[in-house]
């Protein structure tokens, strides 16, 4: 009787193992309601203040960006997950109403006030991560998950700007000689997350969907953190496809500290804060 039940049970692991090992695309896009600005320098005055996108820089408050996300579920509780997020945004100010003083690799730029301005703000987000499915059920999982977070920024500004070195900057003014164009493209390195995450169907081939994740970091003269919750209902189209609508608070901050090599010389640290909160749409495919 054993012998011929064991044939059985080798089938049913193999069949399980098919089962939990899987591969799924997911892409879709979120309706952000945005909130970004950045520390600059107020010439004439020389105090700091915050420059704020949406209404100093004309930037779009309200844009639709897309995402995409890769997992591979494997093991039973085990996942390997990558996703990306396209936070890119461009305005045209026709007059500038405050002029701000911002320094980038070494050099200060001196951005008038009254002209035209063209400015761009990409910041592009690449996760790679671990989960682990502490506690399941056959209609609920919870697990731990532990990533890097990659952050890519691009700053751009176009337009009557001067620039010079710290030690050419009288009276908070530079000199006569400008420049059409500035960009200034950083990355970060990895920085590691750590987040909790969970499933239930509530029916059949609905569930609810959860996540949450968390980083912050310093390092040297740059810190930042970023904060990552979102909450949806899954449902299942077909065996392959599913589709899932959730709502997420997005926040990213990141601050770089500026040494100055003249004392006399105060310019506020580099600066840029991103947050979002919006609905998010998005159908999924596994293989």
């Amino acid at each position: 009787m054993s012998i011929r039940l064991l044939p059985l049970i080798i089938a049913s692991l193999v069949s399980n193992q098919v089962q939990a090992d899987d591969f799924t695309i997911e892409f879709g896009g979120f309706y952000s309601q945005s909130d970004t600005n950045m520390e600059v320098t107020n010439p004439i005055s020389g105090n700091n203040f915050t420059l704020d996108y949406e209404s100093d820089l004309q930037l779009a408050e309200n844009e639709f960006l897309p995402f995409i996300e890769l997992n591979y579920h494997f093991n039973e509780r085990h996942n390997i997950y990558l996703d990306w997020k396209k936070l890119h945004r461009n305005a045209e100010t026709q007059a500038l109403s405050k002029p701000f003083l911002i320094e980038i690799n070494d050099n200060i730029y001196d951005i008038k006030a009254g002209g035209r301005l063209n400015s761009t703000l990409n910041i592009d987000v690449l996760r790679l991560g671990y989960g682990y499915d502490v506690f399941q059920s056959s209609n609920y999982d919870v697990g731990l998950s532990f990533g890097l977070h990659t952050m890519f920024i691009k700053m751009g500004f176009e337009g009557v700007i001067g620039v010079c070195s710290s030690s050419e900057l009288v009276n908070n003014v530079c000199g006569s000689q400008a420049i059409p164009r500035i960009v200034d493209e950083s990355v970060t390195a990895p920085l590691p997350d750590v987040g909790i995450y969970g499933h239930y169907e509530f029916i059949p081939g609905w569930q609810f969907t959860g996540h949450a994740q968390y980083f912050y970091v310093k390092l040297n003269d740059v810190k930042g953190n970023l904060v990552d919750i979102k909450l949806g209902v899954d449902a299942q189209i077909t065996p392959n496809w599913r589709m899932n609508v959730a709502y997420n608070y997005y926040e990213v901050d990141v601050d770089i500290a500026q040494n100055s090599p003249t004392k006399n010389t105060q310019i506020a640290n580099y600066n840029i804060y991103y947050s979002f909160t919006g609905p998010m749409l998005s159908v999924s495919y596994t293989f």
